[in-house]
């Protein structure tokens, strides 16, 4: 697997993630040792074969991202390897806060402004992006939050079926880029503007059970349910891992975090292997549920 992107948008927390899997992580792999690299790793048998993930990006002596993308498709076209590019993008206002809070020059533009940097990168690797098998947006995630879209991908093993991201969020921090499919559950009772519950959460009881009081929540849980459900089997069709479903509300407090509990509640019901992610409150929930298994975590 090839992990490129943005400098600074995670490409060093990716690879230590990546080596935390059972990958072997190497980081500014010159580009004419690919090749080398490849058949150094390859084993006489797939079972054999160990799990290689560089990264390269414009600082990476040979880097070239037309050329990275050329050699990238001729190991796609071999049938002993399977060939991932991952491309990790962030948005310019948040690469500019962490290269202001690291104090660290852009490697792009050393002795200039730091967004000239961003600017001139951006444009000239934007063509990877195209190729890319996977683009993670790591503007609003967290280190944990990005390990765990990152495990959900590139997890190693047999599994069984596609895993499930189910993920609330807040409209005011924007709709999260990685989602796949996105619901808005503003139309429900807020209990923001009830005393007792503003300080909760939806993860509270009381938080959910006052939510389901609005006549509209029934039907429209049933209705996402109805929707969902036969599109699973279409997705594990298609061989796609991952899926990430992003619920949304005002705060991402309260309806948000109800609905997406109810939900991944279901989904393990169906035998579904689910994580829950809170994007933007501090409550963690159920990390792991694996249909394997039958434990959380």
């Amino acid at each position: 697997m090839v992990v490129t992107g943005l400098s600074g948008a995670g490409r060093g927390t990716a690879l230590h993630a990546l080596e935390d899997l059972g990958y072997v992580a190497v980081d500014n792999l010159p580009l004419p040792l690919l090749g080398e690299l490849v058949r150094s790793t390859a084993g006489s048998i797939p079972e054999t074969a160990v799990p290689l993930a560089f990264g390269v990006d414009t600082r990476t002596y040979g880097f070239d991202a037309q050329d990275l993308v050329r050699r990238l498709q001729q190991l796609r076209q071999r049938s002993d390897l399977m060939a991932r590019l991952l491309y990790l993008d962030c948005d310019t206002e948040t690469l500019q806060r962490r290269y202001t809070e690291s104090r660290r020059p852009h490697p792009m533009a050393p002795d200039r402004p730091v967004v000239d940097g961003i600017v001139d990168e951006r444009r000239q690797i934007s063509g990877m992006r195209d190729s890319a098998d996977v683009v993670i947006d790591t503007s609003a995630l967290s280190p944990h939050q990005f390990k765990q879209i990152l495990a959900g991908h590139f997890s190693l093993g047999d599994r069984a079926g596609m895993r499930i991201s189910v993920m609330s969020f807040s409209y005011r921090r924007g709709v999260p880029r990685e989602a796949d499919i996105v619901f808005d559950v503003r139309f429900l009772k807020n209990p923001h503007y009830v005393s007792e519950l503003k300080v909760l959460t939806g993860a509270d009881a009381a938080v959910a059970a006052y939510i389901a009081t609005d006549p509209e929540y029934e039907p429209f849980i049933s209705r996402l349910e109805g929707l969902i459900g036969p599109l699973l089997p279409r997705f594990d069709a298609e061989g796609k891992s991952y899926l990430t479903v992003a619920v949304g509300c005002t705060g991402g407090r309260h309806r948000s975090i109800a609905v997406a509990e109810r939900l991944a509640d279901w989904l393990r019901t169906a035998g579904r292997s689910v994580t829950v992610m809170h994007r933007d409150t501090n409550v963690r929930g159920n990390l792991v549920a694996n249909n394997d298994s039958g434990r959380g975590a």
